[in-house]
């Protein structure tokens, strides 16, 4: 045959012979990309879908004595090229679609699961959970031992929280619920479906006068507590005809009443009342952390990222590298010579430079590999 007629023959060849490596390069660019955020390179495609194609010896076929010599080969060479085209053009559009694909399960979608159902006890309509303790309660490293009748108060507490939150959301509540009514200096927790719960903790780092602003006093007042009230908060105490403002150093749900920091000429007054009455004041919205309070609603997270000599962000410019295509964050802050906020694509990006990037929490992991 003429050469222009071999070269037809490789294309249809190349054509028919290409399909499936194409196929299976496309889903894999598709998968990768979507999954982990990172690009099959170019080479692995091509070695993959010459060993797909059935081409003897891959990449060394083109340079095989049978084919060189073969009266055949421009039409096996061209189809050759076809296949790796298609294969290439594919993965290509397998990538793209993966990186602007809408994730729909993520890492932070998966820790918002919420309890199982069978745990969860329905009263007045409303469902509760109780979380139970498993195993020991554990120390924190850098802290001193938790005192054995602490830990016994961790385990054998009553923990009983609205049973319609997120997991991470019902983990907030009860390590903050353990440090108000057991003055603990810092908690951590992991609930399960199941609302096992397991905690490390650390004993209370000062006393009780540490936490009593200077011209205020400590009073224990036996009130009804309102759910999910904290140390911090800001108060009133009505009792008989007296009406108290101050804040909670600390609140127990059971035993004797807990302090709160009053002025000096209230504290006798509330001494000599009785039962009273606490109410939670609203102290308004703080615009310093409303964006991030924001973000955090919606999976998102912060991160400091440092530019390393010699990465993949060094040398080039935040649209070269495609940094919400490629890694799916956003940069809210650079600093080349200064800080930039909000920084275009041009923005220029060399070592030691710091970026402010927002994401969810496995993108920002992603990034800050890359950026290493």
């Amino acid at each position: 045959m003429s050469l222009p007629v071999e070269i037809v023959f490789g294309i249809y060849l190349g054509i028919i012979t290409g399909i499936v490596p194409a196929l299976v390069s496309g889903v894999l660019g598709f998968v990768f990309k979507y999954v982990t955020g990172v690009t099959i390179p170019g080479l692995g495609v091509v070695v993959l879908a010459l060993a797909i194609a059935g081409i003897n010896g891959g990449l060394l076929a083109l340079n095989d004595e049978t084919i060189r010599s073969s009266e055949r080969a421009p039409a096996i060479l061209t189809a050759i090229v076809v296949v790796l085209m298609i294969s290439l053009y594919a993965h290509a559009k397998g990538d793209t679609l993966g990186a602007s694909a809408p994730k729909r399960l993520s890492l932070q979608q998966l820790r918002d699961r919420t309890l199982s159902t069978d745990v969860v006890e329905l009263v007045g309509g409303r469902g509760r959970v109780t979380v139970e303790v498993a195993g020991e309660v554990s120390d924190m490293e850098g802290y001193p031992p938790l005192p054995a009748e602490t830990r016994r108060a961790i385990v054998d507490g009553d923990w009983i929280f609205p049973a319609d939150l997120p997991l991470a959301e019902l983990e907030d509540r009860f390590a903050e619920r353990l440090r108000t009514e057991l003055d603990l200096a810092d908690v951590a927790v992991r609930i399960d479906e199941r609302a096992n719960a397991t905690v490390a903790a650390a004993p209370p780092t000062g006393a009780l006068s540490k936490r009593v602003p200077q011209g205020k006093r400590a009073v224990s007042v036996p009130a009804l507590v309102p759910t999910g009230i904290a140390r911090g908060d800001v108060v009133r105490v009505i009792a008989s005809d007296l009406s108290v403002d101050g804040t909670v150093l600390a609140a127990r749900t059971s035993g004797k009443p807990e302090p709160g920091a009053v002025d000096r000429s209230q504290a006798t007054a509330l001494l000599g009342a009785g039962r009273g009455r606490v109410l939670v004041l609203s102290r308004g919205t703080r615009r310093e952390y409303e964006l991030t309070t924001l973000l955090r609603r919606t999976g998102k997270r912060f991160r400091k990222v440092s530019v390393v000599a010699g990465g993949p962000l060094d040398g080039h410019t935040i649209g070269e590298v495609g940094v919400r295509e490629a890694y799916d964050v956003a940069v809210l802050a650079a600093r080349h010579d200064s800080w930039t906020i909000a920084p275009s694509g041009s923005q220029p990006l060399s070592a030691e430079d710091q970026l402010f990037v927002v994401g969810s929490r496995d993108a920002l992991d992603r990034f800050a590999e890359v950026a290493r």
